[in-house]
């Protein structure tokens, strides 16, 4: 089985090209959802116990986990100590599921994969990519997002012209969705096909 690495900065169109996969039949592994499941459930008590305050009735407030994190290098790596190895277990999970079912594709979607080491758990990358002008437009649309929030996330994440030089595939998202579901077919037969083993 194939294990593709999904990846692209914040706006870049990443979700939706997930989702692209997913309706080509492709078992997708969202770690940003993951991460929604594990700030309801087994994430909570240890994320609290690190940083008092920030859950509000049994879940983690993502707003002020956020506020506490951001611009804290030594917190973020607190936290990520805390989750990674939760949604490592959950991908692990998922992947064995994807081999018994005999999956030939299988579509890991982890945002920081480059900056997590998560590329030496993968076969092939593809990166999520648009121009500059799009990805800034996209973001500051976003309710609650501003221009130094959207710095400091930038800040955290690999550059996109040093992703795509280390991509696989490169899907560019800039020039409409049907554009990048065209692109998004031609990975899928590149690596076999969504399709169980013969």
């Amino acid at each position: 089985m194939w294990i593709l690495g999904l990846t692209g900065s914040i706006g870049m169109g990443k979700s939706a090209t997930a989702a692209m996969f997913r309706a080509m039949g492709v078992p997708v592994h969202d770690a940003d959802a993951a991460v929604h499941r594990l700030y309801e459930g087994a994430a909570v008590a240890p994320v609290e116990a690190a940083f008092p305050g920030v859950t509000r009735d049994g879940a983690i407030d993502r707003p002020a986990l956020s506020a506490r994190v951001l611009n804290d290098a030594d917190a973020m790596k607190r936290l990520e100590a805390i989750v990674h190895p939760l949604v490592r277990a959950e991908e692990t999970a998922f992947l064995d599921a994807a081999r018994r079912a005999g999956a030939r594709l299988a579509v890991l979607d982890i945002p920081l994969l480059f900056e997590t080491g998560g590329a030496a758990r993968v076969d092939a990358i593809a990166v999520v990519s648009a121009p500059i002008a799009v990805q800034r437009a996209r973001v500051l649309d976003r309710p609650g997002m501003t221009q130094a929030r959207f710095e400091a996330i930038l800040a955290r994440q690999v550059p996109d012209a040093e992703k795509r030089r280390r991509a696989h595939f490169v899907i560019d998202t800039g020039r409409g969705f049907e554009a990048a579901r065209r692109q998004v077919a031609g990975v899928v037969r590149a690596l076999g096909g969504p399709g169980r083993r013969a």
